[in-house]
């Protein structure tokens, strides 16, 4: 892993069973993501996906690449054009900063409409056969 390091594109499918099956998870009740007829009616032209879902498509996105002994450490990132049922999200990230065992990726997903979600990751990624490495207090 250095800089520069670029990772392997993911496709998600992005169903309306992904999109409240995120909402319910993360307890986020609004209607935007849930009701396509109030969606509707607030000037959506269907639900849409919540932040937290993408936040965790995001580090799933990571992780898989970088193995189950990665941990995240900070995810920071911030949303842009929707993610409406029928389309199709593309993750990609480059690793930016790289520190020991830990790196700094800046990622970015796009669907139809536009950019989704761009922003950067934290993550320590320790070396093969090394056990992950979690902070005092716990993950996180």
């Amino acid at each position: 892993m250095k800089p520069g390091d670029e990772l392997p594109p993911l496709e998600i499918g992005i169903t309306r069973t992904l999109i409240v099956a995120g909402a319910l998870a993360s307890r986020d009740y609004q209607d935007v993501h849930h009701d396509p007829e109030l969606a509707r009616r607030k000037g959506s032209p269907d639900i849409f996906m919540n932040i937290l879902t993408t936040n965790g498509l995001v580090g799933r996105y990571l992780t898989d690449h970088f193995g189950p002994t990665a941990v995240l450490r900070k995810v920071a990132i911030r949303l842009g054009a929707p993610n409406y049922p029928g389309d199709t999200l593309v993750l990609r990230g480059r690793v930016e900063e790289v520190d020991g065992d830990t790196a700094v990726v800046r990622v970015t997903g796009d669907n139809g409409v536009g950019r989704h979600v761009s922003g950067t990751a934290t993550l320590t990624v320790p070396p093969e056969g090394a056990p992950p490495t979690v902070p005092p207090g716990g993950a996180g």
